[in-house]
């Protein structure tokens, strides 16, 4: 018994302590802190801003009304550029916003929110701003698919504007395609301006392609070069669709 007293003399202090810290964490625990937030908030309140909390509302009104403004002035931008691009100016285009595209298929295919009830048909022609999309595969009464030129199924005839070398272009899922010329020596240098052919029996001539980013005149069976498309079809928000009847 009088060592039971010796010894609690000795620590009871520090076993209070440590107790009390024991009870002190549980507490904390099960309440999540709760408690140790509301003693800040009450001990911290004479030094915090006056500011309302009407006031705060208003300003995070104020910052969703210009966010919302600066994307209204971007969709505005980008609609002048689309104006500005047309295959055929005798032609009346219909203005269609890319609605879908899969993650799998994002250079092969994407899917727009105009269809038949808007005129569209398959085989119509797709442009952007820069050029040439693709073609409309597929029509339904409110969206159209178009098959995107970076598709490996799709195959546009290209002429090169300086020298008019003509080749094949093919996509190759990404933002550039193959260009395989029909002539074993063609006249291309890098940064030739690449557009469709009057030859091409599904697209109209003269659309804006691309531009000619490296060239292997030892392939074989034929001279090939590497052409990096004009418009960013990775970033298609909007596109315009016009009627082409395809040539026989």
């Amino acid at each position: 018994m009088d060592s039971i007293r010796s010894w609690w003399e000795r620590y009871s202090f520090q076993t209070v302590v440590v107790t009390a810290g024991i009870g002190l964490a549980w507490f904390i625990r099960q309440t999540q802190g709760v408690a140790i937030m509301e003693t800040y908030q009450f001990l911290s309140r004479p030094f915090q801003s006056s500011v309302s909390k009407q006031e705060l509302l208003q300003d995070a009104q104020v910052r969703e009304l210009r966010y919302r403004l600066t994307e209204l002035e971007s969709q505005n931008q980008r609609m002048k550029e689309l104006l500005k691009v047309r295959a055929n100016p005798k032609d009346v285009g219909v203005w269609a916003t890319v609605i879908g595209r899969g993650a799998d298929s994002w250079w092969n295919q994407i899917l727009i929110g105009k269809g038949s009830n808007d005129g569209i048909k398959s085989g119509a022609v797709v442009v952007a701003p820069g050029g040439l999309v693709g073609r409309v595969t597929h029509v339904s009464p409110n969206s159209s698919q178009i098959l995107l030129i970076s598709d490996p199924n799709s195959q546009v005839g290209v002429v090169v504007s300086r020298s008019r070398f003509s080749g094949m272009l093919k996509g190759q899922s990404q933002n550039t395609a193959t260009l395989d010329f029909f002539e074993r020596d063609p006249d291309v240098k890098v940064g030739d301006i690449v557009h469709t052919s009057q030859f091409s029996t599904l697209f109209p001539e003269n659309v804006p392609v691309g531009r000619i980013k490296s060239i292997n005149l030892d392939k074989q069976p034929a001279p090939e070069a590497i052409v990096e498309f004009s418009t960013p079809l990775g970033l298609l928000d909007y596109v315009e669709v016009y009627p082409f009847q395809e040539r026989l």
